[in-house]
């Protein structure tokens, strides 16, 4: 039974990566797909019965060059970070929100103009990403190049409280005492709190795929 569930699992792992190298490899091919539709004679594309429009562009074909050039980069963008174990795959996040962001104003936004404001809709993700990521970077240059390990330290002095070990110096903050703003931002935006929400929706987005690498 317990062999039988290992086979299946094995073998929707190969499957789902097969996918994921199949797109990988046809990616040049699905970029370039605009230039081999079938155009009618008002120069709409069809496709599986499907007419496709400019939608503002200059010609149905450019449309269609605009979207490939967004589409093939996003999911190949996605794939990456799905599949990174390197500590600054969070980083991959910026790049995928910027796709999508100009995909999202070209069927969305009102005006005539593409590729303008939405740069301004990554300044929130970059101040939470580009911080994290160079808080990581920090932690782990300190403990593999100074041999500094802060969460040893830690451990170890919660050991050290545990078996009533206590500073000699006495502590005067009463218990009613409201923390300091530094203090109330290093706890919200620590970089264990933001790695485990990035991580778990790593993890979430894999288990929905059914993704394990």
């Amino acid at each position: 039974m317990i062999n039988n569930v290992k086979r299946k699992k094995a073998k929707k792992k190969i499957f789902l990566e097969s996918l994921l190298v199949f797109f990988i490899a046809i990616s040049p091919f699905l970029y370039k797909a605009y230039d081999y539709l079938p155009y009618n004679s008002d120069g709409d594309a069809s496709i599986f019965g499907i007419i496709i429009g400019n939608h503002g562009f200059p010609s149905t074909q450019t449309f269609l060059w605009f979207l490939t050039s967004k589409i093939v980069p996003l999911y190949l963008m996605i794939f990456w970070f799905l599949t990174s174990r390197d500590w600054w795959y969070h980083i991959i996040i910026i790049p995928i929100a910027m796709y999508a962001f100009q995909m999202f104003e070209v069927f969305y936004d009102s005006d005539h103009y593409i590729d303008t404001d939405n740069i301004w809709w990554l300044i929130p993700i970059c101040m939470i990403t580009i911080p994290f990521v160079y808080f990581i970077r920090i932690k782990l240059y300190d403990k593999h190049v100074h041999g500094i390990d802060l969460e040893a330290m830690e451990a170890e002095l919660e050991d050290l409280k545990a078996k009533g070990y206590t500073s000699d110096k006495k502590d005067d903050s009463s218990p009613n005492e409201v923390p300091s703003l530094s203090d109330d931002l290093n706890s919200k935006l620590s970089t264990g709190s933001i790695e485990n929400f990035l991580k778990n929706l790593q993890e979430r987005v894999q288990g929905w795929l059914h993704l394990k690498f």
